[in-house]
Order: C-alpha cells, then structure tokens, then sequence
C-alpha cells in the first residue's frame, strides 16, 4: 500500500472555484485502478494551504493515476489556481 501526500496553497480569492474543480479531481480518482481512499483536508492556520492523502494499493497505481490523461486535464484546471506548484510526497510502511 502507498500513501500519497499532495500539498497545495492556493491564491488568494480562489478557494470556491478550487474546492469545486478539487472535489471534481476525487470523484475521478476514486475510480481509478488500485485507488483505495482519500482526504482532502485543510490548514486550520492557512485555510489557502491545503492537504490532500490518497491511498493507492501500489505505487504502479499511484502512478498511473497520475500520468492519466484525467489527472492531467484536471491539474490544467487547478494549477492556476495555486501560488506554487503542488508538492507531493510518496509514502509506505
């Protein structure tokens, strides 16, 4: 199982329309192959600062997730949105 931390600050004004496109971004995931949960999770200090952690069955599946053309068009929606690139980290017991 890998566990996958995705880290995102988004600008000022935009948290509506992110929210929105970032719930879009779940519904997609959770169907995706080896897809086995996630949170989306916010900053309780910087609400702009948030957190999302996805578990996938195997780091082959995270990965094919992420190369997906679904990703990819997603993130073309979110990546305006953010101050800076998102920050993910890849995690396993």
């Amino acid at each position: 199982m890998i566990r996958v931390l995705i880290e995102r600050h988004v600008a000022d004004g935009l948290i509506e329309h992110y929210e929105k496109a970032a719930r879009e971004t779940l519904v997609k995931a959770m169907q995706a192959h080896g897809f086995i949960s996630g949170e989306a999770l916010h900053d309780v200090d910087d609400p702009e600062h948030r957190v999302i952690l996805a578990t996938y069955r195997t780091l082959a599946d995270w990965q094919r997730w992420a190369q997906s053309s679904q990703r990819l068009d997603m993130m073309a929606t979110i990546n305006p949105m953010l101050k800076t690139a998102e920050k993910i980290t890849l995690l396993e017991h």
